[in-house]
């Protein structure tokens, strides 16, 4: 039976009301844009790893897929992907293959050049990852290239559940969406990511990757009630600030990350609710530069 044929059979399924068919993903058609447009080339990556510690685990697997986009977010060709596999310094544990289905045998020997790399990852003007806290952490360590692009999540700054998605993990966005992949393997997590953020939401109807954007271009602050009172903890903690307890640059202290618009309503509430004087407590300017690395 030909693919036409199977389509025809799958709509004939779905006309019914009682089936749905989820499709595999299949290279993405490419679009010639408007003339006149300003393109960009988006980098979405993926790393498998030893684990989940970037200061002490291991990247085992690495995948870049490049794309040019829009400025409103539209998706017009997705170009070759990089991937790479790497013998780390340890045997990759059972359970990490379990979860990634690299085994010691597939990456005995393999290297991935940092400097081949860097050189596929200049040309971004956006990198992305679908939970680029995880992601960039370990990259950046690989190569400094990552430490001077903006990045974006397309896990978390994209609201997935305001368009009716009741999870935010790749494969079930890609399940919802209608399309299956080989999970856990970095290239076909980039290509499926690339998928979500070029289909358009079934709510406000724009891409995936223009609320992306959106997130991406926001600048916010992060604010520190460094020395707070103690007794006013669960006050602080229903506002929504987070505990910093780890040692390092950034004081050990709690925070909260606010959009620009609430920067200055914010310290007033601390100065007035929580110190009782005018207090300067510290607060660092995050957008994409630095959003999602150690360094905030």
């Amino acid at each position: 039976m030909t693919s036409d044929n199977l389509e025809t059979l799958a709509q004939t399924l779905e006309a019914t009301g009682d089936y749905r068919v989820i499709r595999r993903l299949k290279p993405r058609p490419r679009t010639i844009p408007p003339p006149g447009m300003q393109l960009r080339l988006g980098l979405v990556v993926d790393v498998e790893t030893t684990g989940l510690d970037p200061q002490r685990d291991e990247i085992i697997e690495l995948a870049m897929t490049p794309f040019n986009y829009g400025l409103d977010g539209t998706v017009f060709s997705v170009g070759d992907s990089f991937q790479g596999l790497r013998q780390p310094s340890e045997p990759i544990a059972p359970e990490i293959t379990a979860i990634t289905g690299i085994t010691n045998e597939m990456v005995a020997g393999q290297v991935i050049d940092p400097a081949e790399v860097a050189k596929f990852a200049a040309p971004a003007s956006l990198i992305i990852a679908h939970n680029a806290a995880f992601d960039r952490r370990f990259l950046e360590r690989f190569s400094d290239v990552f430490s001077t692009k903006p990045w974006a999540c397309s896990f978390s700054q994209v609201d997935w559940a305001a368009e009716g998605f009741e999870g935010a993990k790749l494969a079930y966005l890609a399940q919802a969406a209608g399309f299956f992949y080989d999970r856990h393997r970095a290239t076909h997590d980039c290509l499926a990511t690339i998928e979500l953020l070029a289909m358009r939401l079934p709510r406000s109807g724009v891409t995936g990757l223009s609320r992306l954007l959106d997130g991406a271009r926001t600048v916010a602050w992060r604010i520190w009630a460094e020395n707070s009172p103690f007794d006013l903890k669960d006050v602080l903690k229903a506002r929504g600030y987070r505990w910093n307890g780890d040692p390092g640059p950034e004081p050990r202290s709690w925070y909260i990350d606010v959009p620009e618009a609430q920067r200055e309503a914010e310290l007033r509430f601390l100065r007035t609710e929580i110190y009782r004087y005018e207090a300067d407590p510290p607060i660092r300017r995050i957008d994409a530069y630095d959003r999602f690395s150690d360094r905030i």
